[in-house]
């Protein structure tokens, strides 16, 4: 989302998930940053990670953040920046999540 823009999302838990991201994408520098709501309200960030022997996108590395906290299930995710993104391991572990993914000019798509 560019700077001085305001979140095109209707729910205003969405729009934090959204700002979470962007401020993690910009804080780290990363390609793609995703924020997660759990099923009780909490949420968790990360980054997508690029090693020789470790490739996650940002929605890879935030729901293994989550899962290793025990999370009973996921309300939504919003993943922004670019490159690909699998929303399997979501999908499969919660098929009714909303899942976003912002782009680099503010427009909200759903995957």
């Amino acid at each position: 989302m560019a700077s001085g823009m305001s979140s095109k999302f209707v729910d205003a838990e969405d729009a934090k998930l959204e700002t979470l991201a962007i401020a993690t994408q910009r804080r780290t520098g990363s390609d793609q940053a995703a924020a997660l709501r759990d099923s009780t309200g909490r949420t968790y960030v990360a980054i997508n990670i690029s090693t020789t022997s470790l490739s996650l996108d940002a929605i890879a590395a935030v729901f293994t953040v989550a899962m290793a906290s025990q999370i009973a299930g996921i309300e939504a995710v919003v993943v922004v920046g670019e490159g690909p993104i699998n929303v399997a391991p979501v999908r499969e572990f919660a098929p009714d999540s909303l899942i976003w993914r912002v782009d680099i000019d503010g427009e909200i798509s759903a995957l």
